[in-house]
């Protein structure tokens, strides 16, 4: 019998959307900060004279803090209250985008940008557990559209509204405006939240953290990662032995959650959600895949264009504008058709992105490179229509059968993988261009175009995920059908 609390009657808060718009904008500025820096690396290498291991930190350091922390946070916001948590994350965040601005030095800008990258791990798993919150049915699938529009956008738009920033603001210290324009933006947010975002509910309960979890998982995912952030240091052949170690810790780690279940005690991760909740774990799989193939395309993109060709920081952006715009059509129209169509939807949009980015890595490596940018123009639509019917409606088909009490962690752990899978893609692409660079005497549009047909196997990786699913998952109803489920009814 289902608890009579936890299966009390949903009651629409009036301030919702308003609500969502402050979480939109506060999640878009902690994923734009994922891809924007890269465009303004030659300008901070020439302002504080940035070695290029210390670039890779720069960029890859947030992405290494950002996924340590977005589990822990998003248990810390499912027991404390995430109005709560969201306002001191993004607080965070601000200060730290303005300590970034204003660092004179190099390590002092890789400190800031670690403590940002810690902010924002924080800040993202609230954004999924207040939507499974405030919203139901049919405006549960929109609400997480804007969200998966929101995730999709902000990592494509980095290059083009970096270049813009850059253009605007100038040598030799434009690239501080990447982070300060941060400030301003965060701070109505915070006012905002305070005044949109509900409180916790009445019959909320607060609970402990699971602290030996949180470090086995964060030794894990520290493990993975460190090898990858220090890839183009040579960090793969050096700490290879960090792989086996963050197996391990991983394995470590699930027999403790076990562990903490069995004696009824709240783990950081109750891992019924992988093996009882309908269409998690293979939402989850989806994801990190695809995000492998997605993260890796962009930085190779900047590095073939204002590398290999010649292209400005702004000129390099804008090549890739029709992706972000079509994902931001699509990813939109795909919260509101998931419902209808459910995991249907992913299956188009990848079969949409496998022909977009191969037709683009055939274009890159065949054509003068005079006319690379405008032939691409075409298949890279194609492939942000894909990839926007992706990311939305995945989130929504992986997180629709949460219980509400694990939203949190539940979308941590979804955004966990996909901040894996953004690294591994990040050094694995941007390794295999290098790789072909100087095996072919710098022959940059073979480069592009065998790294971006590895991104395309592993855009058929997922493919076949998404198929699977679609027929496993035939038979349950579609995001927006059929009961919502609560944790009495779903775990005991």
């Amino acid at each position: 019998m289902a608890n009579p609390v936890a299966a009390e009657a949903y009651v629409a808060d009036p301030r919702r959307w308003r609500a969502l718009s402050v979480t939109l904008v506060a999640g878009f500025m902690t994923l734009l900060d994922v891809s924007i820096v890269s465009v303004a690396l030659p300008s901070m290498q020439r302002s504080l004279g940035v070695s290029p291991a210390e670039a890779q930190w720069v960029i890859s350091g947030y992405a290494l803090t950002f996924g340590l922390t977005l589990v822990p946070a998003g248990r810390l916001g499912d027991a404390l209250g995430r109005r709560r948590m969201f306002q001191f994350a993004l607080g965070g965040f601000v200060l730290c985008s303005a300590l970034a601005g204003a660092a004179p030095t190099a390590v002092l800008l890789i400190v800031a940008r670690l403590a940002q990258g810690l902010a924002a791990g924080a800040l993202a798993p609230q954004n999924s557990g207040l939507i499974q919150d405030l919203f139901r049915g049919g405006e549960r699938g929109r609400a997480f559209g804007l969200f998966g529009g929101t995730v999709g956008v902000s990592t494509a738009v980095g290059p083009v509204a970096g270049g813009l920033i850059l253009a605007a603001a100038g040598e030799p210290d434009g690239w501080r405006w990447i982070f300060f324009i941060n400030v301003p933006i965060g701070v109505l947010a915070l006012l905002l939240a305070a005044r949109w975002l509900p409180g916790p509910p009445a019959h909320a309960r607060r609970g402990s953290l699971d602290v030996v979890g949180a470090g086995l998982l964060g030794g894990a995912v520290f493990a993975v990662m460190l090898p990858l952030v220090e890839a183009y240091a040579g960090g793969l052949a050096r700490l290879w032995w960090l792989f086996p170690v963050g197996a391990a810790l991983a394995a470590a780690f699930l027999a403790w959650e076990r562990r903490m279940t069995r004696r009824g005690r709240a783990p950081l991760l109750d891992l019924r959600l992988l093996t009882d909740t309908p269409g998690y774990s293979s939402g989850v799989a989806l994801g990190m895949t695809y995000f492998v193939g997605f993260s890796g395309i962009w930085l190779v993109f900047a590095l073939f264009f204002q590398i290999g060709l010649g292209y400005t920081p702004l000129q390099s952006g804008l090549v890739v504008t029709p992706f972000a715009l079509g994902s931001a059509v699509s990813s939109t129209l795909g919260g509101r058709l998931v419902e209808r169509f459910g995991r249907r939807l992913t299956v188009l949009g990848l079969a949409g992105v496998l022909v977009g980015l191969g037709t683009t890595a055939v274009v890159l490596a065949l054509v003068p490179p005079s006319v690379a940018g405008p032939a691409m123009i075409a298949p890279i639509l194609l492939a942000g229509i894909g990839g926007g019917l992706v990311i939305s409606p995945n989130v929504t088909m992986t997180l629709r059968c949460v219980p509400v009490r694990m939203a949190g962690s539940a979308g941590g752990a979804l955004q966990t993988a996909q901040r894996i899978g953004a690294a591994i893609g990040t050094a694995a692409l941007a390794g295999i261009f290098y790789a072909v660079l100087n095996a072919t005497g710098r022959h940059y549009q073979r480069g592009v175009g065998i790294a971006l047909g590895v991104a395309v196997a592993m855009m058929l990786v997922a493919f076949a995920i998404a198929i699977l699913e679609w027929r496993a998952g035939s038979g349950r109803p579609a995001a927006g059908e059929g009961p919502e489920p609560t944790a009495a009814d779903t775990y005991p």
